[in-house]
C-alpha cells in the first residue's frame, strides 16, 4: 500500500467507522495518489439552485489532449459521475459510461461503466439546460480498480471481481425492490432500513425483522459470523442463498453500500434525469 494511504487509513480509520459521509476522504485520497485528480482541466461549471434530490452539478471538462467532455454529478449520489459529450449545434449530445469510485474503511472500488443514452444539453453563457431520454442503458465494466487495505487489484484481475459483484448487487438490488420497501430515501436512510432485512445477525434483538426466528434454525459460520440460514431460505431467493450464508453479501455491505444504494436507485435517477434542469453558471 501507498505509504500516505496507510498513513491516512491508520489515523481516520476509527472516524470513518463513526462517519458514513467521511468516507469520501478516502475516495478523494485515492483519486490524488493515482494521478486521475490531475488529468483534466475544468472549463466551465453549472449549478442547480436546488436542494435535496434534484441537486446536480455539470462541468465541461478538457483533458490533456484537448478532447472536450461533461460530468454530470448529483448531490445524494456523490459516488457517481455521468460522462457525456459534447453537445451538437443542436444541442443534442451522448451519455457514455457511468464513473463510480466508491470508499470504505478498507479503501475503494472504482469502475467505468458503459452507458447507451442521449439528451439535451444547452450550455450558455449564464445558465445550462439539462435532459435525458428514459430509455438509457447500462452496458457494462469496462475498466476499474480495487483498493482493499494493502491489496490493489487492477486489469483483468479488478475487473472479473467487479464484475462478479455487479451481478450479486444487480440480483440483489431487483429483490429489494420487489420488497416495496422505501424509496426516495437517504442513504443513512437506506442503511438503517436495510441492515436489519439483509444482516440481521449484524443488528440487535429489537431491530430484526419478523421473519427472523431462532427456534429450529440451522446456522453456518462465516466471516467469523455465524448465519441463520433458515432466515436465509425462508426471506431470500434461492440465488442469493450462498451470498448471504458465506458472508459475501456482508463484504458486499461493507465494502460497497454506496454502488447498492445506486443499483436500487437507479430507476428513480433515470426518472429524475429524464426532467429539465435548469442550472446556473458559476464558473
Amino acid at each position: 500500500m501507498h505509504k500516505n494511504l496507510k498513513l491516512f487509513l491508520l489515523i481516520y480509520s476509527p472516524v470513518l467507522f463513526l462517519c458514513g459521509g467521511c468516507v469520501s476522504l478516502v475516495e478523494k485520497t485515492g483519486r490524488v495518489l493515482d494521478g486521475t485528480a490531475f488529468e483534466e482541466k475544468t472549463v466551465a461549471v453549472y449549478r442547480t439552485a436546488k436542494t435535496g434530490e434534484a441537486a446536480m452539478e455539470i462541468r465541461e471538462l478538457r483533458n490533456k489532449a484537448g478532447e472536450r467532455s461533461v460530468a454530470i454529478t448529483l448531490n445524494q449520489f456523490p459516488v457517481m459521475k455521468l460522462r457525456g459529450t459534447i453537445p451538437d449545434s443542436a444541442g443534442g449530445f451522448y451519455l457514455e459510461s457511468l464513473e463510480y469510485l466508491g470508499g470504505s474503511v478498507s479503501g475503494w472500488n472504482e469502475y467505468s461503466l458503459g452507458l447507451s443514452g442521449s439528451g439535451s444539453l444547452a450550455l450558455g453563457e449564464t445558465e445550462a439546460v439539462f435532459s435525458i431520454s428514459r430509455d438509457l442503458e447500462t452496458v457494462e465494466i469496462s475498466r476499474g480498480r480495487i483498493q482493499r487495505y494493502d491489496t490493489r487489484l487492477t486489469g483483468e484481475e479488478a475487473l472479473s471481481n467487479l464484475g462478479n459483484r455487479r451481478d450479486r448487487i444487480t440480483a440483489l438490488a431487483e429483490w429489494m425492490r420487489g420488497r416495496k420497501a422505501p424509496a426516495g430515501q437517504s442513504r443513512g436512510d437506506f442503511e438503517k432500513y436495510w441492515k436489519p432485512v439483509l444482516l440481521p445477525e449484524m443488528a440487535g434483538v429489537g431491530k430484526r425483522p419478523a421473519e427472523w426466528r431462532r427456534e429450529s434454525a440451522q446456522w453456518v459460520w462465516a466471516e467469523d459470523v455465524r448465519w441463520n440460514t433458515d432466515y436465509t431460505e425462508r426471506v431470500f431467493p434461492e440465488e442469493l442463498w450462498t451470498v448471504r450464508n458465506s458472508g459475501t453479501l456482508l463484504r458486499d455491505w461493507e465494502e460497497a453500500l454506496g454502488w447498492i444504494y445506486l443499483e436500487y436507485e437507479w430507476e428513480r435517477i433515470v426518472e429524475l434525469l429524464s426532467r429539465e434542469h435548469t442550472l446556473q453558471r458559476i464558473k
